[in-house]
């Protein structure tokens, strides 16, 4: 099988601080969605725009879900539903902001299933979705619950 390859473009107009720039992905869910400064540090409700750490975040817990769902249903445990919110930690040090942390939180509807098997499966989910891993050099933690 060949890579699998999938394309974001961002353009950025003026500085850092007062400057703005549109992101754009190839399937056409992101069409010059706007960002900013303001819409990454100022703005929590995002109604400015986007930024990466949210982006991040949308992409992890989507790529957790589906991972998880193939290790429940691999298991025998097919998911009625899951549920799961990424949150993405940033903070300001001494050389500008980074990414400290990843909360991953999942709710999961899964019939008969053990809620000992159920952590077990979401750890082996979280270890191995390929956002986890590229995210590897950041905490990750979980915090899974069957509903």
């Amino acid at each position: 099988m060949a890579a699998i390859k999938r394309i974001s473009n961002a353009v950025w107009n003026g500085t850092g601080l007062e400057g703005s720039g549109t992101l754009s992905t190839t399937s056409g869910v992101l069409k010059d969605t706007p960002y900013s400064f303001a819409a990454r540090f100022q703005s929590e409700d995002g109604k400015a725009g986007t930024n990466p750490e949210e982006l991040i975040a949308a992409a992890h817990a989507g790529c957790f879900s589906m991972a998880l769902s193939f290790q429940l249903t691999g298991a025998g445990f097919p998911p009625t539903q899951l549920a799961t919110k990424a949150t993405v930690e940033m903070e300001k040090g001494d050389a500008g902001f980074k990414v400290s942390g990843i909360k991953l939180s999942v709710e999961g509807t899964v019939p008969s299933i053990s809620e000992e098997k159920f952590l077990e499966l979401a750890g082996v989910a979280k270890a191995n979705c390929p956002i986890s891993q590229a995210l590897s050099a950041v905490p990750i933690s979980l915090e899974a619950k069957l509903v």
